[in-house]
């Protein structure tokens, strides 16, 4: 039997790996190619042999952050572009006016962080880069200045190109926001209606602010990650009812060549105020909504809405119109859909934050099976709410006299 260790011991443990093994190949992949086309590409520009290329030791640390971590603050380009830079200009600096080396490097890493801390370009790797330019030797010393253009800015911008391209081609989003945006559908003041009873953005610079350390994760996947874990703490709440068993079934639906008047007068007989857009097979290529047809009737004064509808849904009688004529020409696309799998919850922030009225339902073969409405999640959650026992009041205490 092995001891527990103790509690002192646990703080050295790693954590918990949650990145799949499809991330962890796709990073290593990454770092490969972009090392690589920087040090080819370096020495091609530079007229050198392959097997001589200047390539600098700190690009492979900035290849484990723009390729394992691109989300990091620590990774974008301007942290890799500026920190480098800088660190490369201190460094050189301290090399020609301090000449003991020990001190020399001791100040180039210091003055760099500070450095980098002011231009917001903090990045650890080029903590390296101002070490390599005191302790690069002969080669380095000589260069002097134009150790900042060649090898450190040119490596740099290579990697960086390299970064973007590859993570962009493979999923992920780089350069990736630093800003905590929560765009409101209305475009007014008030926040969204999620985040309305829960933490606002500016809750969370406050205690950041307070906490008062770095953290290397952007704003905004943090706020994200603070709601999914709000959203999962509901969803063990509430449960998970799915979007099958809140959605309405009888869906009434139009194709792309259904004509405006057509779909109109559909709108009005069921007292709808979207229809899905199908294809043949069922699949949902789109959808039309009363806002759909008000833009295209080009309203610029209210009092012409009648005319200016009556205009658009008229059929024309010759074989070519300027106009639209068929539902396919109005439609919004892409339209956000949802699995009749999904848990209904899923929905809420859709529809609350960014705007949506009406989400079809769609099965594995991506064929309308249903939608759900605002009105069919207000009731759902309603009805779960009353589902819900109610937790046992706690017992008061008395103060004993």
């Amino acid at each position: 039997m092995f001891a527990t260790p103790a509690p002192w011991l646990r703080r050295f443990q790693p954590a918990r790996a949650s990145v799949s093994q499809r991330e962890r190949l796709r990073a290593a992949v990454g770092a490969l190619i972009g090392i690589g086309a920087t040090g080819a590409l370096s020495a091609g520009l530079l007229g050198l042999p392959l097997a001589s290329a200047w390539l600098i030791a700190p690009m492979g640390a900035s290849a484990v952050l723009l390729f394992g971590v691109p989300a990091s603050p620590l990774a974008q380009p301007w942290s890799i572009l500026g920190g480098n830079l800088v660190a490369a200009l201190v460094g050189v600096s301290c090399a020609r006016h301090i000449a003991e080396p020990v001190w020399a490097a001791a100040a180039a890493i210091a003055l760099a962080i500070t450095a980098m801390f002011a231009l917001r370009c903090l990045h650890p790797p080029s903590g390296a880069v101002a070490l390599t330019a005191v302790l690069g030797g002969p080669a380095v010393h000589a260069a002097g200045y134009g150790f900042v253009v060649t090898p450190v800015a040119l490596n740099t911008l290579l990697l960086l190109a390299a970064a973007l391209l590859y993570n962009n081609l493979t999923g992920r989003r780089y350069p990736h926001s630093q800003q905590a945006d929560s765009p409101h559908p209305h475009q007014t003041a008030d926040p969204v209606p999620t985040s309305r009873l829960g933490f606002s953005a500016e809750d969370l610079q406050a205690a950041l602010k307070q906490y008062d350390q770095v953290l290397d994760i952007s704003v905004d996947d943090l706020q994200a990650l603070f709601h999914e874990t709000e959203a999962q703490a509901f969803r063990r709440r509430f449960g998970q009812t799915r979007c099958a068993e809140v959605m309405s079934r009888d869906v009434v639906a139009v194709e792309f060549a259904t004509e405006l008047d057509e779909a109109w007068a559909l709108m009005r007989r069921h007292a709808v105020h979207a229809l899905p857009v199908l294809d043949r097979a069922r699949r949902v290529i789109g959808i039309v909504t009363r806002a759909d047809f008000l833009r295209h009737a080009e309203l610029t004064d209210p009092r012409s809405i009648g005319p200016r509808l009556r205009a658009l849904l008229a059929r024309t009688p010759h074989s070519h119109s300027a106009k639209p004529e068929v539902v396919g020409q109005i439609m919004s696309t892409p339209v956000s859909t949802a699995s009749d799998l999904t848990p209904a919850v899923e929905l809420v922030p859709l529809m609350a934050d960014v705007g949506h009225h009406h989400v079809p339902i769609v099965d594995a073969q991506r064929r309308l099976v249903g939608m759900v409405t605002q009105a069919d999640l207000v009731g759902a959650l309603y009805e779960i709410c009353l589902a819900k026992p109610p937790q046992a009041a706690r017992p008061v205490l008395q103060p004993t006299l």
